[in-house]
């Protein structure tokens, strides 16, 4: 039997046409493939001073030496900053707000609180101050609005805490000397 080689070849090279076309068919081109992203919700706070660890401080009341003066009310503490990270929810609350309150008060010294503009360094949607409060046991916005953002961590960033003390006229009569109890007092991010 004789093979006409002419022919051999010529069904050999559509047989491997045929074989690359059926291969190829699914590409062309361009290609492409999808990408998920998933964002954490977060919600942090913490506070800082310029000695990491040392955020306790004791306000020390001074007595004058001439009769018949009131005690003295130490300077404004301004040594600690308030950080946070938030990322909100994708439903749910559209902001945040940072709440302050006191294990106890002491009686007859009151104590207020107010937190200062957040640092340029922050991004995002940066919460708004509320003005002047008083410390008690009960938790009172001292931050509003918090979003998506952050205030960058460390003393000097975020919110600058300013703490003043003031022995009351009206309630001088409840002093009594020495060291209180020490207060907690507790800052806590949440949703509105």
């Amino acid at each position: 039997m004789k093979i006409n080689l002419n022919s051999f070849f010529k069904a050999a090279t559509a047989l491997v046409l045929l074989i690359n076309v059926a291969y190829a068919q699914g590409d062309d081109k361009d290609d492409s493939h999808t990408i998920s992203v998933e964002i954490p919700e977060v919600a942090l706070l913490d506070l800082e001073t310029s000695t990491p660890g040392d955020k306790n401080f004791t306000a020390l009341f001074t007595h004058s030496t001439e009769a018949g003066d009131p005690i003295t009310a130490p300077s404004n503490n301004t040594s600690i900053w308030l950080n946070y990270s938030s990322i909100l929810k994708s439903s749910g609350a559209s902001s945040r707000n940072i709440s302050v309150s006191a294990s106890a008060v002491i009686p007859g010294v009151t104590i207020t609180v107010i937190a200062g503009s957040a640092s340029v360094d922050g991004k995002g949607t940066l919460g708004t101050p509320s003005s002047l409060l008083t410390l008690s046991t009960i938790a009172q916005d001292i931050i509003n609005g918090v979003g998506s953002a952050y205030t960058v961590t460390g003393a000097t960033k975020g919110h600058q805490l300013t703490y003043a003390f003031i022995a009351n006229d009206a309630n001088y009569a409840a002093l009594r000397s020495g060291t209180t109890a020490p207060i907690t007092v507790t800052y806590t991010l949440s949703d509105n």
